[in-house]
């Protein structure tokens, strides 16, 4: 019988269920893609009913299975997500979508009465949203909108930590999951925002444990140690910053491109938060500088027109490598072409002009031209002052090789290195509350690691 750590890693498409031995290699998973609902409403949303039904029928199936004994039992999931429970423990209202908009007029009366949008967003270091990105506003709204079912609110629960409750029974709050921009957390402070206060929010938030806790629990006749859960993005980077003694950079590459430098101790200025950057929190507390932008939609939308243009199938471009000459070619003649459609630049023209490339080959390298010249400028604002030279790419621009040569370009007093790991933030929850010292060595195997070499020309 195989000793196993059990990580249930929930994002917004894929759920997923890991077991790692005490190496920490991957021996069992379960993927599954479950119905959506909608809310009061009619916005889709996550059922939570369904996952919670899932979760529990999954485990109680591993719990059976001879091959496997489980020590632990840890959760990642995506973040800005809350759930409200009763003085019964039952959900009181749907898991709203982060992507749900918050009425205007409340936006207003929350910023006429706490502060305006820059002030409040670079001490929570939370750049603005319309909508519920910034979690915290959700109970805001819900105070506001829904006064009498938010007084029957006793516990409002991150994500993570809601799972994480579903075995044990005990409400908690940990530093990842209040620290994602949730508009909730004074970081210079260290606590929460006043407004939380002035509201009376601190009440239904539970107290604040570290991410490494776990409760010693038995569930069905079985002892378990169960972690209260992570974010997903702060379980995909521990694993870089329990192995990593010298200062680095992470770029996460995807929908998001997200630069994390968890070695910038820097307050967030409102200049920052116009320019998108915010920070998340470390399992200790510490802040980790980030910046973002919306690369891999753009890259996606923009593909689609050059396809269409060039009549090619959708698909093509991922087999296109970069081109020397090409590259050389477009640089003499640098200008913009591309007008971007989910990124808001005032350099931008009004309309994208493809005329002057011959083939698809040549536009494509320019798209990646332009989207590499906002690609330095995040990585740059999430260095700021602190000493980096190494810097770490995962997800799924490293099968990019126009984006990784460019990057090996303009990054060649870097050490830069692309990294593959299909566990992302389940390896990371499985980590922290394990004993187990992480050693790059681990980090090298596991990760797949490849040193860039700079373009020479």
């Amino acid at each position: 019988m195989t000793k196993v750590n059990a990580v249930f890693d929930i994002g917004k498409t894929n759920k997923k269920f890991f077991l790692f031995d005490e190496d920490y290699n991957e021996v069992y998973r379960d993927y599954v893609n479950l119905p959506l609902t909608v809310d009061e409403d009619g916005f889709e949303t996550e059922n939570l009913e369904t996952l919670r039904s899932w979760i529990k029928e999954t485990f109680d199936t591993i719990l059976e299975d001879s091959r496997f004994d489980i020590k632990t039992l840890n959760f990642s999931s995506y973040g800005a997500s809350l759930v409200h429970l009763d003085y019964k423990g039952k959900p009181l209202t749907p898991l709203y979508n982060y992507t749900k908009d918050i009425p205007k007029e409340i936006l207003e009366d929350f910023h006429t009465k706490h502060g305006d949008k820059l002030t409040i967003g670079a001490a929570t270091a939370s750049p603005p949203s319309s909508g519920m990105l910034n979690s915290g506003m959700q109970l805001y709204w819900l105070k506001k909108t829904k006064p009498e079912l938010f007084s029957q609110i006793k516990y409002s629960l991150h994500l993570p930590q809601y799972l994480s409750y579903l075995f044990t029974g005990i409400p908690v709050s940990e530093y990842t999951s209040i620290g994602c921009h949730t508009n909730l957390w004074n970081y210079d402070e260290e606590d929460y925002h006043k407004w939380v206060h002035d509201e009376g929010i601190d009440k239904i938030l539970p107290a604040i444990v570290p991410t490494s806790a776990s409760i010693n629990t038995t569930y069905k006749d079985k002892k378990i140690k169960i972690g209260v859960g992570i974010h997903d993005s702060s379980s995909a980077l521990l694993p870089y910053i329990l192995s990593k003694k010298k200062p680095f950079l992470l770029l996460s590459t995807g929908t998001w491109s997200i630069a994390l430098n968890p070695f910038n101790s820097e307050s967030l200025s409102k200049e920052d938060i116009e320019d998108n950057c915010l920070n998340y929190l470390r399992i200790d507390g510490k802040r980790v500088k980030a910046s973002r932008f919306f690369m891999g939609n753009e890259y996606r939308l923009q593909v689609e027109k050059l396809c269409e243009y060039y009549q090619k199938e959708y698909g093509y471009h991922r087999d296109v490598i970069f081109d020397r000459d090409i590259y050389l070619k477009l640089i003499k003649m640098p200008a913009v072409y591309f007008k971007f459609e989910g990124i808001s630049l005032q350099r931008l023209p009004h309309r994208t002009d493809l005329e002057l490339f011959d083939t698809f080959e040549e536009a494509y390298h320019q798209l990646m031209i332009e989207l590499m010249e906002l690609q330095i400028d995040t990585i740059n604002k999430a260095i700021g002052n602190s000493n980096i030279k190494k810097i770490f790419i995962d997800g799924g621009f490293t099968d990019n090789d126009v984006f990784m040569k460019l990057m090996s370009h303009h990054f060649s007093s870097f050490k830069v290195l692309s990294t593959h790991s299909p566990l992302g933030s389940a390896l990371g929850a499985a980590m922290v509350i394990s004993d187990k010292q992480i050693t790059s060595q681990f980090l090298k195997e596991n990760y797949r690691m490849k040193k860039l070499v700079p373009l020479l020309f």
